[in-house]
């Protein structure tokens, strides 16, 4: 069945390569996750080379309110009587062999989890992927002025010992599962690795965040051993932040509850980050609190 739904149109040649997943959805506070593959895509000039067919796996008309159906129903846009775009969702993996990287766009499936599943493990298999990686994005009590912070799940407990060091927080959570929870629970079984690294992102800011997007992509191509000219990301993420904090300027009771927020975030950083020069500060008699 796999075959039927993943269309692979060319046949990249490459040695050992990793695939990055993006999805929108469930995890794409900010356009993180989505915003941070494409901004790879295009610094990579990766190249599209297969897609997984929609048809079967999403719902585009449910019934309720139009609030819930616009959830599902594909987004169109109509200018003065002509209809521009209808979007049916899409699913296409791109590669760039110097990378040694395929890197995947899509939505995440309402149904059929296990087909989809299938899809992306069958690719892996065809062109011999051994470890996967999901970034995707969550809103979360941190502030506009600090970096997110990541957290991270892997398929197999190896895998812990390698990303500890790159700073990240192993997630505790219990709740509703995404494809990406699915995917990373059934690695193990297919001899796979999987990683998944989610990055909590101000929760009062809304809609695509550039600075959260350049952060994240900055240190996801630090993990993957990528040389990516980021200065561009760099310089729209300074505009971004320029125009929030005037928007913040003029909501002083917002002001001050990011500043709260900043309080605790350092304080959590400097508690479970740097306890060790937080020792060393105390034993020279240096008050820390």
């Amino acid at each position: 069945m796999a075959s039927e739904r993943l269309k692979i149109k060319l046949n990249p040649t490459l040695h050992n390569p990793r695939l990055l997943l993006g999805f929108s959805g469930w995890m794409d506070g900010g356009d993180v996750s989505t915003g941070t593959v494409q901004s790879l895509i295009d610094k990579l000039d990766a190249k599209k080379f297969a897609e997984i067919e929609p048809n079967g796996f999403y719902i585009y008309s449910f019934p309720g309110t139009m609030e819930i159906t616009a959830l599902f129903r594909p987004h169109t846009k109509i200018n003065d009587g002509i209809i521009e775009t209808c979007n049916i969702p899409t699913n296409t993996f791109y590669v760039s062999e110097p990378d040694d990287l395929i890197l995947f766009l899509g939505k995440e499936p309402c149904l059929q989890w296990q087909e989809f599943a299938d899809c992306i493990f069958s690719l892996c298999e065809d062109f011999g992927v051994e470890t996967i990686y999901f970034i995707g994005s969550v809103a979360g009590l941190v502030p506009h002025t600090r970096q997110p912070r990541l957290f991270c799940s892997v398929s197999n407990p190896g895998l812990k010992e390698t990303f500890q060091h790159y700073g990240v927080k192993f997630t505790n959570y219990e709740g509703p599962a995404s494809i990406v929870t699915y995917l990373t629970a059934t690695c193990k079984q297919r001899g796979l690795k999987m990683v998944s690294l989610v990055a909590t992102i101000p929760a009062y800011v809304q809609g695509n965040n550039p600075k959260c997007i350049e952060a994240v992509t900055h240190r996801l191509a630090g993990m993957l051993d990528l040389s990516v000219d980021l200065g561009d990301m760099a310089a729209t993420s300074e505009d971004f932040e320029k125009k929030l904090v005037e928007v913040i300027q003029e909501q002083p009771e917002l002001a001050e509850n990011i500043q709260k927020l900043e309080e605790d975030y350092d304080n959590e950083i400097f508690n479970s980050e740097m306890g060790d020069l937080k020792n060393w500060l105390e034993q020279q008699g240096i008050r820390v609190d």
